[in-house]
């Protein structure tokens, strides 16, 4: 089993109403966008939207993104990561 590490992106952003909004992506991943009402919302949806752009990439038997560049990294051995 390996460990994956994406560096992640939020930025503020507003909805088409004007109201608040947190647009988040993966660099590393090209097309994985994500956004939320809230800066903690939009983390846990672009969690969910790298696992499941993962998911796709291994379903299609296409490598796992690594670039140490863009914030994709890989261990060779399970690994927690731990955002402060």
């Amino acid at each position: 089993m390996k460990s994956y590490i994406f560096r992640i992106a939020v930025a503020e952003d507003t909805m088409p109403n004007g109201s608040r909004a947190f647009h988040a992506w993966c660099p590393a991943l090209k097309g994985c966008h994500t956004w939320g009402h809230t800066e903690q919302e939009a983390l846990v949806n672009v969690r969910e939207a790298i696992e499941l752009y993962i998911e796709d990439l291994r379903e299609a038997g296409q490598p796992i993104t690594v670039d140490p560049a863009a914030g994709a990294m890989e261990w060779p051995t399970p690994a927690v990561a731990v955002n402060v």
